[in-house]
């Protein structure tokens, strides 16, 4: 998977040092609760050196994936986008044709994404079809529940 992810510097620094994080300071924290459970004897039966040995392979799993995200990051300047048009950093409000209500979008990469206060990644399926629209357009967008239809009727950047 070559697939590019985009995210600001600031986002990229905080993932870099959340895995630093997690590499020197979990990580031993869990290598430390394995050799403890491993001096209490039989590790056939032993409850808690299989959960902190479990514990390690998680964490490890979620080290690589940010490791790999870090990798194939491309840091986006928002000030070197274009603004008369849905781009990255971009807060779009739209009006919901199915509903007729607006609904308010903040197309965010890898890292700032926060569903819930309407931070979308620009890579999910409403942030690449909003992605390059203007002030008046509608679009249809496939989500896995079916299809939205917005007018797009604000796009401004905070910054």
């Amino acid at each position: 998977m070559t697939d590019y992810v985009p995210m600001t510097r600031e986002a990229y620094n905080r993932r870099k040092a959340e895995v630093d994080r997690l590499e020197h300071e979990e990580i031993p924290l869990i290598a430390e609760k394995i050799a403890h459970a491993r001096s209490e004897g039989d590790l056939s039966e032993n409850a808690e050196y299989h959960a902190q040995r479990e514990a390690m392979g998680l964490l490890q799993a979620r080290i690589n994936q940010m490791k790999s995200e870090l990798g194939r990051a491309s840091i986006v300047d928002p000030d070197k986008l274009p603004k008369d048009q849905v781009a990255f950093g971009a807060t779009v409000v739209v009006k919901d044709l199915d509903y007729d209500d607006e609904e308010e979008f903040t197309l965010v990469g890898k890292g700032d994404e926060d569903y819930d206060s309407g931070k979308y990644l620009i890579t999910s399926p409403v942030g690449q079809g909003l992605l390059g629209k203007k002030v008046g357009e509608q679009v249809e967008i496939e989500v896995p529940k079916g299809m939205l239809h917005f007018e797009i009727l604000s796009i401004r950047y905070d910054g």
